[in-house]
């Protein structure tokens, strides 16, 4: 486990978890992305336990609370993070813990119906042990569920709303960033292709039920985008999945 990478991520997340309030939690899959409105990927979540792995500012469990999930658990590399999920579950009985999704911190196994992941798991530096665990907290015939940055939009560069391919999507590795959300807040994010996250999946032992690469919402379909060199923006996502979804089964 590359534990020089971790240590300088979670440093770094607790600089920046102010940014990430609330961003990307369901029902939101990702940017500009179909919400869980629309593509009702869930199964029943009433009376279910779950665990969100990067749990983040807890705004994905509140949603499930919503749904009626019985026992809601969490796991954030980032103290503020974890702190922030706290504030925002307000009482509610969750186990909130600050690891590393790596890490086998004890987790209860085969106890979980549902493990869902909004936007996290690509910061996973160990794919195939997170997923191996993942699959030992489920319980048989449980679902997971992640959402991720497509791994081909990181390469799509937009200059004057021309959009090109910028270095090569065969070569994997990593990406870091030295001042992250113009922090002073080094991070390295894990590159990969998509083609790594589905293996990765068949060899923890998942059977794959669905890939979502997930369109705008409705109510952007018909709307005409200003042109946008931004790395997230309306006018890519209408020509190209900002995210990908994928729905696994133990």
């Amino acid at each position: 486990m590359h534990t020089d990478i971790l240590k300088q991520n979670r440093t770094s997340w607790n600089t920046v978890a102010g940014h990430f309030n609330g961003v990307d939690a369901l029902p939101a899959y990702g940017p500009f992305a179909q919400s869980e409105d629309e593509l009702r990927l869930f199964d029943s979540i009433e009376g279910k336990n779950v665990l969100d792995i990067g749990c983040g500012s807890g705004h994905s469990l509140l949603y499930m609370n919503g749904q009626g999930a019985k026992d809601l658990w969490g796991v954030d590399l980032s103290d503020s993070q974890i702190d922030r999920a706290r504030e925002t579950l307000n009482g509610l009985d969750a186990q909130l813990y600050c690891a590393a999704m790596e890490e086998d911190i004890g987790l209860p196994e085969q106890y979980f119906d549902i493990v869902y992941s909004i936007y996290a798991i690509g910061w996973t530096v160990d794919l195939d042990r997170t997923f191996k665990l993942i699959h030992s907290y489920l319980k048989p015939g449980g679902t997971f569920i992640f959402s991720w940055d497509h791994p081909l939009y990181v390469h799509l560069k937009s200059e004057d709303g021309l959009i090109s391919l910028n270095g090569s999507y065969q070569d994997e590795g990593s990406v870091h960033y030295p001042n992250f959300k113009g922090e002073n807040a080094p991070m390295t994010i894990p590159k990969r292709k998509f083609s790594t996250y589905l293996n990765a999946l068949v060899n923890a032992g998942f059977t794959i039920e669905q890939v979502v690469e997930p369109d705008v919402p409705q109510e952007f379909k018909e709307t005409e985008a200003e042109i946008s060199d931004r790395y997230y923006s309306l006018y890519k996502a209408q020509k190209f999945p900002t995210s990908f979804i994928v729905k696994a089964r133990k």
